[in-house]
């Protein structure tokens, strides 16, 4: 049934391909293989250098390629006759091969060696470094480790200057000016709510990621959440033979100070590979707050005027160990466990004022909150890798467990006023303690067979299992004991099954490739809140997916792709449970949110490998967006489905060279959002607005330092019903490295004008408001690492497949 199958998915891409055919037409000889690897004076992998296939004969190019993280490159379908192989890359002299014959077989080229070339211009010094940004076949890559801006920061501070990425106030992340991101972290999903992915993002030392891949248009192998993408955060992976690592500390100041410790540990002797990340801190922050709205009852406004000043803080200590043994040279079996306990502290001291008029009191009131939230995660993955044969066929599983702990703990405490400052009533006291538990259990399988030297076949399936328990245990009191509060407590139980199986096909012909796949998910929840009738869903959706890419010349370079995507609401949107931040403005979950659906279509036009300009357009049925709604005079925030999304996008990115110890890059990001729908609180919605982010970043090297400069711009944009305010930014860091660059020290100054503001206003519906909010972001930071051992061998990379759950898990 299987190879039955795999003719026919062979025969249609055939047919989709007219004259690609021909390419099967065998010569008197079949054309061969050539592969080899490239290594330093040290032996150490070479990754990411240039390699040429000449003829020998005139040294004319045959074909490219770019060794991979190990130093290896691969030729395929080579014609029989003499070449040599040409190795380059930046900071090194080149390496050329004697002159071999290919005839018919595969052909392993000796290991090439190649020596660095150290160049000092009057008192500059040249290192090859990988660059900031590349841009690779499938995604952008953020080669953090590289950049002196990471020292001090966090995972989300990072990501905020990530090429088409932005951070609202809320810590919501949007790809090309879409939400719906899906996050992982080393391939495998976070399993939480975008509150607790924002405090996990927080609490990543940024000095422990390696790098963070952005996939605008993933596969059918990854999972089909996420419809503007994937963002995957790489943390950084020792790659030495022996006992090595480094010890990273570091001290910031913005409003108040700031410090991180962090420690990467790999011992690799013989078939065992051991390996621990360690990590802690504590970043108090500070925001402030104001909102005026008016709210309109027949013809009479009452206005609303709040100001919330907002100290915060979290303490997170992360760990990440795990073991690798090659059984044999095709079987390499693992495990990995990871936690983190983290406790976070959100205070708020608000103040409203309330008037018939503009700047007239009437009455006020006096909210005090705090809320404490400590998270105890836990995961282990289980994972076993096992090469079939030498032509490719392999087999990969995973097993994931995971478990989520929060039990938030909040206070309310609101005085009411008259105008002389007098107390109008009794105070009204409330305080909640929410214990949420999440369980995950997911297994995959990924299996891939060569068909042939330009065709492989690519299957594989995934079940997953989340249960969530969200308890509200509510009290109140006017003054007196408190009481339990029978109007909010509940307790919520979600559950939803995932069964999951794909197929992929990819073929290379000459000047391109083109990749076919499908994806199949079937989907079953649950969601109880108790006195409420259950809320059961089951439905089966197809995921298409299709690439192209297209060589046009020796330096035009063209790709197509398409997918479908899907965004299930998240755990936290579907608690209904009621959190306040005063009398009058609340939040509260939608039971009945429906999952969203995305069209993806994006074209990609590359010059010279460096320079990429990208056309996107998407279009999103039941949207799931953030609103906030008035009901009397209160004002309340949730989700629900709107009916259409359209998405309109252009990016272009581009790295240059001014001079060899200036180089830098920009990224300009326009794209149009819109949005329709129907009966939305007794109205409609029909709004959309042309937008842009512009970023760049400035790499120098001078005397030993090595300088960077970055500097954001974001367009006024509208998401939803909400109006986004222009906001800007201007960042610059310096680094040195010392003792054969064993010690680096690095001194950073984040948002040097203090302009990063996040406000909004929204004149949608019944909505009359403005939200004006600014956070500490001005940032001095210091930051020290110290790397010890010796590097001859990278440790393997694991992904999990815990990779579309993670996302969305969520407490409270």
């Amino acid at each position: 049934m299987k190879t039955t199958i795999t003719y026919i998915l062979y025969y249609t891409l055939l047919l989709l391909l007219p004259g690609v055919g021909a390419t099967f037409a065998q010569s008197a000889k079949p054309p061969g293989t050539v592969s080899g690897k490239l290594v330093n004076a040290q032996s150490a992998a070479m990754d990411y250098a240039t390699i040429s296939l000449l003829r020998a004969k005139d040294s004319t190019v045959v074909k490219g390629t770019l060794t991979n993280d190990a130093g290896a490159y691969t030729f395929d379908n080579i014609k029989p006759g003499d070449y040599i192989i040409k190795a380059t890359t930046v900071g090194y002299t080149n390496a050329v091969s004697a002159a071999f014959n290919v005839d018919a077989g595969a052909v392993n080229v000796p290991l090439l060696k190649m020596r660095a070339n150290v160049k000092a211009l009057n008192t500059v010094t040249i290192n090859s470094t990988r660059p900031l940004i590349e841009r690779k076949i499938d995604r952008t890559v953020m080669n953090v480790e590289n950049s002196v801006m990471a020292a001090g920061n966090t995972a989300m501070e990072i990501l905020e200057r990530a090429p088409g990425v932005t951070v609202d106030n809320d810590d919501n992340i949007s790809l090309k000016g879409k939400q719906g991101v899906t996050v992982m972290i080393n391939d495998k999903l976070t399993y939480l709510s975008p509150a607790n992915l924002a405090t996990l993002l927080r609490s990543t030392d940024g000095n422990t990621i390696q790098s963070i891949e952005i996939i605008t248009n993933p596969s059918s192998k990854y999972d089909a959440a996420g419809n503007s993408g994937i963002i995957n955060i790489k943390l950084k992976k020792n790659k030495q033979v022996g006992t090595n690592g480094s010890v990273n500390a570091g001290v910031s100041k913005a409003t108040s100070f700031r410090d991180n410790l962090s420690l990467n540990l790999n011992h690799k002797e013989g078939d065992l590979n051991l390996f621990g990340t360690f990590s802690r801190g504590d970043m108090p922050r500070y925001r402030t707050m104001g909102i005026n709205r008016i709210i309109t009852s027949g013809n009479t406004d009452t206005y609303f005027s709040q100001l919330s000043s907002m100290p915060q803080a979290t303490h997170y200590n992360n760990f990440n160990v795990g073991a690798d043994l090659d059984v044999s040279k095709q079987n390499t079996v693992g495990v990995v466990v990871s936690g983190n306990y983290n406790v976070e502290y959100n205070d708020n001291y608000n103040t409203t004022t309330i008037g018939s008029a503009p700047g007239v009191a009437d009455s006020s009131l006096r909210t005090v909150s705090m809320v404490r939230q400590p998270y105890k995660n836990f995961a282990v993955n289980f994972n076993d890798r096992l090469k079939i044969d030498t032509l490719g066929q392999a087999l990969s599983v995973d097993l994931d467990y995971s478990k989520f702990n929060n039990n938030s703990q909040a206070n309310y405490n609101t005085d009411y006023f008259l105008p002389d400052g007098s107390t109008q009533h009794a105070p009204l006291n409330l305080r909640n303690q929410t214990p949420a538990v999440i369980e995950i259990y997911s297994a995959k399988a990924d299996y891939t067979k060569p068909v042939n030297k330009t065709m492989k076949f690519e299957t594989g399936g995934k079940f997953s299992s989340v249960k969530t328990d969200n308890d509200l245990q509510a009290e109140k009191s006017n003054g007196g004991p408190y009481i339990n509060d029978t109007t909010r407590s509940n307790r919520f139980i979600y559950t939803e099954k995932i069964a999951a199986a794909y197929v992929n096909l990819n073929k290379e012909y000459k000047g391109g490739s083109i990749q076919i796949g499908l994806r199949a998910e079937y989907t079953q929840s649950n969601g109880n809140l108790m006195g409420s009738a259950p809320v059961d869903r089951s439905y089966l959706n197809l995921f298409p997916t299709l690439f192209i890419n297209q060589s046009l010349s020796k330096k035009n370079d063209l790709s197509f792709s398409y997918s479908r995507r899907i965004d299930r609401p998240g755990y936290s949107n579907l608690n209904p449970f009621i959190y306040y931040l005063d009398p009058y403005t609340y939040s509260a979950g939608n039971a009945f949110l429906k999952p969203q659906y995305t069209h993806n279509f994006e074209l990609v036009y590359t010059y010279n490998k460096t320079i990429d300009v990208t056309f996107g357009y998407s279009r999103t049925t039941d949207a799931d967006v953030e609103l906030i709604l008035t009901q009397g005079n209160k004002s309340f925030e949730t989700h629900a489905n709107l009916q259409t999304q359209i998405g309109y996008n252009i990016n272009i990115y581009s790295p240059y060279t001014i001079f060899n110890w200036w180089t830098g890059s920009f990224n300009l990001n326009g794209f149009y959002l819109g949005f329709k729908s129907n009966g939305v609180n007794g109205g409609n919605i029909d709004n959309g607005r042309k937008a842009f982010v512009f970023k760049t970043t400035q790499n120098l090297l001078f005397a030993g330092f090595k300088g960077e400069i970055s500097g954001d711009y974001r367009s006024g944009l509208t998401y939803g019903i909400f109006n986004i305010f222009p906001r800007y930014s201007v960042n610059a860091a310096v680094g040195r490295s010392f003792a054969a660059k064993k010690f680096n020290v690095k001194l950073g100054l984040d948002d040097i004008f203090n302009t990063l503001r996040n406000d909004i206003s929204s004149h949608e519906l019944t909505n009359n408001f403005t939200v004006l909010q600014k956070r500490d972001s001005r940032l001095v930071k210091l930051n020290l690492t110290y790397n010890f051992g010796n590097s001859k061998i990278k440790k393997r990379e694991h992904r999990t497949g815990a990779e579309d759950e993670n996302s969305r898990a969520g407490g409270n």
